[in-house]
């Protein structure tokens, strides 16, 4: 029997009683983006991984899910986990199709391998080009992955730091996919909005197949305030750049939790607070059922309607 492997020193587990949201989120909403980790006893983690987390199972996902008012999840394999996409996709098929995943495959995957996971709920792929969490992204690599799901209709998962789109935006523009950004390509929030580092991520938007998640307000933060201790006007130097994505592509915007909120080391934030941060963001009704709702039904359940 294998030994268990401790967590990562300092490792900060998700918030365990989240309070209950004061904003009402619209029927149908969707999760765009968590994950889930282990249990490790039943999906042991990568060998090579760069951090070891605390359990993060399916059943704890979906309490959250109905705790919070959220309908439906896109469950994004977790680096933790390496190209073993055993727990995301244990979680996509236990949610009676409520769930969609986001896979990590590696470029010898076979078209057999990449149908069992379409036919299990996942519908893309994701590349980190984050150096943090993986040693190199090979481009050639990647680029076999995207010619070979282009056919099944999925798409690509972008995670990188906004700094380094001008090395990547060609690469990005060149795949055969539609591209899904997290956290807004992670903006340095001391910039200004209008500035030439995130007009260039706007111009990048604009000029290509992508859609971009309006995410992760307590990881893009330098100055908060942190959203804990009932604090509803949370992460104020992040609201700037989310509304702008919202006001410039209203149909190409998602949300998500990032639920358990892997490497965060400053403080982990209360998930109810994270939902009552939306309408600071998105500040009209219809703003926020297109974020919630009518986009991410659109990009991962086409045809269900919403």
């Amino acid at each position: 029997m294998s030994t268990l492997s401790p967590k990562t020193p300092g490792w900060l587990d998700w918030y365990g009683e989240p309070s209950k949201p004061a904003f009402t989120l619209p029927p149908g909403s969707v999760d765009a983006h968590c994950h889930v980790f282990g249990p490790q006893a039943t999906f042991p983690f990568a060998p090579e991984r760069k951090y070891t987390p605390c359990d993060a199972s399916r059943e704890q996902l979906f309490a959250l899910r109905d705790h919070l008012g959220i309908s439906r999840n896109v469950i994004v394999q977790a680096t933790c986990h390496g190209a073993d996409n055993s727990a995301m996709v244990d979680a996509v098929r236990a949610s009676g199709g409520r769930a969609r995943g986001i896979a990590t495959v590696r470029p010898d995957i076979t078209d057999g391998e990449l149908r069992r996971l379409d036919e299990a709920g996942v519908r893309g792929v994701r590349f980190n080009f984050l150096k943090r969490l993986v040693n190199t992204a090979p481009k050639d690599d990647l680029a076999a992955i995207a010619a070979k799901i282009a056919p099944l209709g999925w798409h690509v998962v972008l995670y990188f730091d906004g700094a380094d789109l001008p090395e990547l935006e060609d690469f990005f523009g060149s795949l055969p996919t539609p591209l899904v950004i997290d956290h807004m390509g992670r903006p340095d929030v001391t910039r200004p909005v209008g500035g030439p580092e995130f007009s260039r991520f706007l111009r990048f938007v604009d000029g290509n197949d992508v859609w971009v998640k309006v995410s992760c307000p307590e990881r893009l933060s330098v100055t908060g305030p942190a959203a804990l201790n009932g604090e509803r006007h949370a992460y104020t130097d992040v609201v700037p750049f989310s509304r702008r994505a919202i006001e410039e592509f209203p149909d190409r915007v998602l949300w998500g939790t990032d639920w358990p909120h892997p490497n965060l080391t400053d403080h982990m934030p209360d998930d109810g607070l994270l939902v009552d941060h939306i309408p600071l963001v998105a500040v009209t009704p219809e703003q926020r059922h297109r974020l919630l709702v009518a986009n991410p039904m659109r990009l991962y359940w086409p045809g269900e309607g919403t």
